[in-house]
């Protein structure tokens, strides 16, 4: 549904609204500007107008969840598109399985001594790890590391998301 069409809705919706207003405050103040027949007639309008109103926003509501669970498996997709595009690449580099937690430790951000306390190892070989992982991936530190895989995430085509994953 197009902007128009919504936003018709919404003045529709204002225009009964205010006459149901403007009906109730007139008979609380004894001015009647319309016979009650012709008062009941614009009544019906307008709650058929508002039925509608109602309508509409059901549908509105309803494209909008569905757009926002698309969006979300898009997302779902992306980041495991993106961990299996981290994991193939540090496998690319030839990093060892002790090397490739610690690159991802690193990528994560943590430091190197939060790495030795999570690996349950020295910072020792953790220093000696992240120095084969920016020998091993032709960088020469986190920054450039991290935005080898920044990079990735930019680049559109590497998480087009599959047909059937987006339906």
């Amino acid at each position: 549904m197009d902007k128009r069409a919504v936003t018709a809705v919404l003045v529709v919706q204002i225009i009964c609204a205010t006459f149901f207003l403007w009906n109730i405050l007139s008979s609380v103040f004894g001015v009647a500007a319309f016979s009650w027949q012709v008062s009941e007639y614009i009544e019906l309008g307008a709650a058929f107008g508002l039925l509608i109103g109602v309508g509409f926003g059901a549908v509105i509501l309803r494209r909008s969840s569905a757009r926002a669970r698309l969006a979300e498996t898009r997302l779902r997709a992306a980041s495991g598109a993106f961990m299996e595009l981290m994991h193939e690449r540090l496998e690319s580099w030839g990093l060892t399985a002790a090397e490739q937690d610690v690159a991802l430790f690193a990528i994560k951000g943590l430091n190197t001594a939060e790495i030795a306390a999570l690996r349950n190892t020295s910072e020792g070989t953790v220093k000696a790890q992240t120095n084969a992982i920016y020998r091993k991936a032709g960088v020469t530190g986190r920054p450039q590391l991290l935005s080898l895989f920044i990079d990735d995430l930019l680049d559109e085509t590497a998480f087009a998301v599959p047909a059937q994953a987006a339906e």
